[in-house]
Order: C-alpha cells, then structure tokens, then sequence
C-alpha cells in the first residue's frame, strides 16, 4: 500500500504538469496547497496555469484516479464471485453492456434523471450483461473458464452489433459519442462528472470491502460457505449489482477501457495472497496507478496528440489474458 500510494502521488503530479504547457511539480503542489487554505510562494501566478491545471488537468487526473480504482474492484469482485482469474468486466461483456446502456440513453436523447440518465442507462447495461453471464456460465454450483469466456464473446458480439446499430440510426453528434465509448479517453472530463463516480464509486467501494469477508468464505466453496452462514446466491446478486454499478458509472463518462480489472486484481493477488479485504483495497490503488500513468503516456507518447487511453489498456492487457490464459491450462490441466 505504501509504494501504491508513493507511485500515485508521484503520478498525480507527473500527470498535472506534463502536457502542451509544462507546469512544474512545484507549482502543481503550490496551487494544491493554495487551494486546501495553506498559503505559499510556489503557487502559480500565471492565470492561464491555474486555469490549465484545475479546468482541465486536475479533473482529468481525479477521473483517471477514479476509474481505475473502480474498474480494478470490479474485476476483483468478479474473480471472487466467479472463482475465476480470468473474470474481468471487459473480458465477459460487461462494459460492453453498459456502453449499450450509455449509447442508447445519448441516441435516444433520454434525459429522465437528467445529468444521472446516461449513468443511470450505462449501469443498467451492465446490470443485465452481468445477469446474461452468471446465469449462463455457473453450472452446477461452479463456473467454468471456457463457458465464461464463450459467454464473454458472444456478450461483446451482441454489444458491438447493438453499438453499430445505435451508430446507424443516430445523428452525426451521437456517432461520435458512441465511437469515443469504444475507444475509452480520459479527454474532456469536468468536475461534475468527477463527482458522480467519485460519490457512486465510494458506495460500491464501501459495499465491497464489507462483503470481502464473506468473499474469503466464498472461496472455501458454496457448500462450505453455506455451512458458515454465507448466503452464497443473495451474496452473488449483490456482488453483480456492485460491479454493474462500478463498471457502469465508469464506463458511462470515458467509455471504455479494457483490462484494468483483469490484470491490477491479479497482480495483487500474487504479491499478496488472496485475502479479500486487502486484495480490494490494493487493488482500488493499484487501478488508480495503472490508469493515472496510462493517461499520461497517452497525452505525452505522440506530440500534439491524445491517443485513446483504451487502445494503451488493451496493448498491455492482451498479452497478460494471453499469459493468464496459458498459466490457468497448465495448472488446472484444461479448461474447467
């Protein structure tokens, strides 16, 4: 936790001050200070550095902290439900399912729970491709790999075809929405939105790490949890509802972006065990590091440009499925 949070603020303030108009790190630190009340000198005097960095870099840097925090505990509320390493949102559809969600809300033009809606439709998106997936992939009180990663397929098929489809009877302006929800961008993120993961985030965080317990029973086996006092099916609904609610609000305002919940989870896993509660906890860092750092290579690696931070995610996130899908086989010996 200590190096996660040393690599974060590291990030942080790599992430502010790099870009088109350098700021400096202590600038970035003195307009932080300033704003909490703590007077200093290296505060940026410069109107248009003050404007640059809490209107555009500073709220770009929160969503990125944020997303890859809620992506990576929703991957590990997924491998913990499913019992599977390979269950991840993007791997079995289900930010697909919320961008569905997200793009019929923008083409329809809904606009119910006003700012909320395209939330609002993105969770329930990802609600039922979750729903699709356990109910096709458990079986006989166990979930099987290959019916988990066929069901994943043909839930990422029906998305795409459903997002052609949205593409293809809305106008110009929602085409290009649906496109940067494939593509997943951090670009373009305001305060408002912030706070609508940050607030949503914190209530699926929260519900997370007070399940993790019960995670840790889980793991055990349904029987075995049941004879513990685990209310294995009750549990499962409520831990779908968690990660369709952390993958919703996500996915719903920088589409989406792959990998993050299989690979963070993972890795923590191996560093430090399978105890859910610090696995959660760690992991919600480690997203943050991973998508703080992603976000500022896409802005930095090609000059004048800001490449979708989606295509970074899945270049790396590829070869780990690949790796992760070998190192399963050879030691379960097949697929089940």
């Amino acid at each position: 936790m200590t190096v996660a949070a040393l690599l974060l603020a590291v990030g942080v303030v790599l992430s502010a001050g790099l870009g088109q108009l350098p700021v400096g790190a202590g600038a970035v630190l003195g307009s932080l200070l300033r704003a909490v009340g703590v007077p200093n000198e290296a505060a940026p005097t410069d109107m248009l550095v003050e404007q640059t960095l809490w209107q555009i870099r500073f709220p770009r840097v929160a969503m990125s902290l944020l997303v890859g925090a809620l992506l990576a505990v929703a991957g590990a509320v997924m491998q913990a439900i499913f019992a599977n390493p390979l269950a991840e949102p993007g791997v079995v559809g289900v930010s697909s399912g919320a961008a569905v969600g997200a793009a019929t809300a923008i083409t329809a033009g809904v606009t119910l729970l006003g700012p909320w809606s395209v939330a609002a439709c993105a969770f329930v998106g990802g609600l039922v491709a979750t729903l699709v997936v356990y109910a096709a992939a458990r079986a006989h009180g166990r979930t099987e790999a290959i019916t988990l990663l066929l069901t994943g397929i043909a839930v990422n098929a029906f998305a795409g075809a459903a997002l052609a489809l949205l593409m293809f009877v809305g106008d110009t302006a929602s085409r290009e929405q649906i496109v940067f929800w494939q593509l997943g961008s951090m670009n373009g993120s305001r305060w408002p939105e912030v706070g609508v993961v940050a607030l949503v985030g914190a209530i699926g965080l929260i519900v997370a790490i007070a399940l993790s317990p019960r995670y840790d029973l889980l793991a055990l086996g349904d029987r075995t949890a049941a004879h513990l006092g685990v209310r294995v099916e009750a549990l499962r609904v409520v831990s779908i509802v968690v990660v369709a609610l952390l993958t919703g609000v996500a996915v719903a305002f920088v589409g989406i972006i792959a990998f993050v919940g299989l690979v963070v989870p993972h890795v923590v896993r191996m560093l430090l065990g399978p105890a859910h509660r610090a696995l959660i906890v760690v992991s919600a860092l480690g997203g943050a590091v991973v998508l703080v750092y992603a976000d500022l290579l896409a802005r930095t690696v090609v000059v004048s440009a800001d490449p979708p931070i989606g295509i970074l995610t899945s270049l790396v996130g590829g070869p780990f499925f690949f790796w992760l899908i070998r190192r399963t086989r050879r030691r379960t010996g097949g697929w089940a």
